[in-house]
């Protein structure tokens, strides 16, 4: 009879080893190694031996018959959006995100919709049933096919949802739940990868499409071991400050769509409101007149987004200037800084340097180059942007500006939000299509774009 294996997970990559080691050999990360004990797995059922009639055979390329992906909407145009288009049959999609962000509500909120043509299970393992349905009323979700079932126990749920044959099955959260052949309590590096995987399989073999809630440790990251990201087909992050009003739903993996689309939203007492025109909410309450802010549009997926660049430069008082950024990555903001000292003339050694992008934005495409250095200079000079004045372009290390994809659709958002003026690069601009009402400063680098701008 096999015995039990102690083998160590890595929470942060992971990574297996076979006796515990205070840093990952693998990311490098200090004291994230978990000891777990792997139970020899029971013999199987019914297994078809090889050589034996009906065994499983591989199979050519040319013989497998590909059915297309059944995709359906949520209900929630933003969620369908970063979902590729919709939800597929059949698929495990895990929504991460901080506790108290929204990941409940979110997905009891698509309930209502969903009931309306689809059976849907909801298993929570935090709440009781009376709690749920408190909730759904203050959500205004009033749907009789919606099944509530509170249970943590893995064996339980799988059961149920095997008897029930839901289209739709939601698990919150998945921390919380316990297999009965595992003897680790509940939310550990081995009960999440079992519970996870049992999900799996019977989102495979049965075709229900199932939706898990994960929390978030204090590094952002989905807690318990990151294998568990690489078994699901959809990461969903939802993101935002706890104590603001919008969210920003994000997809870090999606095998059946793109990564780059994000989802807005807005919290109120009724749940979750979808915000189709990002760019006027990003935009609202912006200051006229006032120096070291500048405005950026770029593109998350096919969406343009225009944003508030705001930067605060003053003197520094330490022998070290402090560089702060929120929204933009710090790395990127340090270079741009000693490309702006050095190309553009400017004494930044000396002052400390304070940049924010407005919203819980996070920008990191190179189109933001051009107005994060001028939103700096608007600052180190006290001098206001004119308030029409929008800019786009990547900025190299000796000061040129290079041309960005996707400009005519940055263009033509830049307008219907009612800028009039828009600083782009001069090589690879002749051939556009502007939109009318909107004049083209062209620059071929640093020194002209802030001399237009300022």
């Amino acid at each position: 009879m096999a015995k039990a294996k102690t083998i160590y997970y890595c929470t942060s990559c992971g990574n297996e080893s076979s006796k515990w080691m205070g840093r990952c050999p693998a990311c490098g990360e200090w004291n994230t190694m978990t000891e777990h004990v792997e139970k020899p797995a029971a013999p199987a059922r019914g297994v078809v031996r090889a050589g034996a009639v009906g065994a499983s055979r591989p199979k050519r390329l040319s013989e497998i018959v590909s059915g297309a992906e059944q995709r359906f909407s949520t209900g929630l145009g933003e969620l369908d959006r970063v979902l590729g288009g919709g939800a597929v049959k059949g698929s495990l999609v895990l929504v991460g995100g901080a506790p108290g962000i929204g990941k409940s509500t979110l997905l009891l909120q698509i309930c209502s919709e969903l009931c309306r043509s689809w059976s849907v299970l909801y298993v929570s393992g935090e709440e009781s049933e009376s709690q749920l349905k408190m909730r759904a009323e203050r959500l205004e979700v009033r749907e009789e096919n919606l099944l509530l079932y509170a249970q943590t126990e893995l064996d339980e749920i799988l059961e149920v949802a095997r008897a029930e044959q839901p289209d739709i099955l939601i698990v919150d959260s998945i921390q919380t739940l316990y297999s009965g052949d595992n003897t680790s309590t509940p939310g550990s590096v081995s009960q999440v990868k079992d519970c996870t995987m049992a999900l799996m399989q019977l989102s495979k073999q049965t075709g229900i499409t199932v939706f898990v809630v994960g929390h978030v440790n204090k590094e952002g990251a989905i807690a318990g071991p990151k294998v568990l990201e690489h078994m699901v087909d959809c990461v969903l992050y939802f993101e935002g400050e706890r104590n603001g009003p919008y969210r920003l739903l994000r997809a870090e993996k999606n095998r059946f769509g793109s990564t780059n689309e994000v989802g807005v939203f807005e919290m109120y007492d009724k749940g979750l409101r979808e915000i189709p025109n990002p760019s006027q909410m990003l935009l609202a309450g912006r200051p006229k007149g006032a120096s070291g802010t500048c405005v950026a549009c770029v593109m998350e997926g096919t969406r343009p987004l225009l944003a508030e660049v705001q930067a605060l430069v003053t003197k520094s008082f330490f022998n070290v200037p402090r560089r702060t950024t929120d929204g933009f990555d710090y790395n990127r903001a340090a270079l741009l800084t000693a490309v702006l000292e050095k190309r553009g003339g400017m004494r930044l050694g000396e002052c400390d340097i304070y940049l924010n992008v407005i919203g819980g934005l996070r920008i990191d495409e190179p189109g933001s180059d051009l107005p994060v250095l001028i939103a700096i200079a608007s600052s180190f000079r006290d001098t206001a942007v004119d308030d029409g004045l929008t800019a786009v372009g990547e900025v190299g290390l000796t000061g040129e500006i290079r041309m960005v994809s996707n400009l005519e659709q940055r263009l033509s958002e830049i307008r219907r939000l009612g800028f009039t003026k828009c600083i782009v690069p001069r090589h690879g601009t002749q051939r556009l299509s502007v939109p009318e009402g909107l004049e083209l400063l062209r620059v071929r680098n640093l020194r002209e774009a802030i001399e237009i701008a300022l």
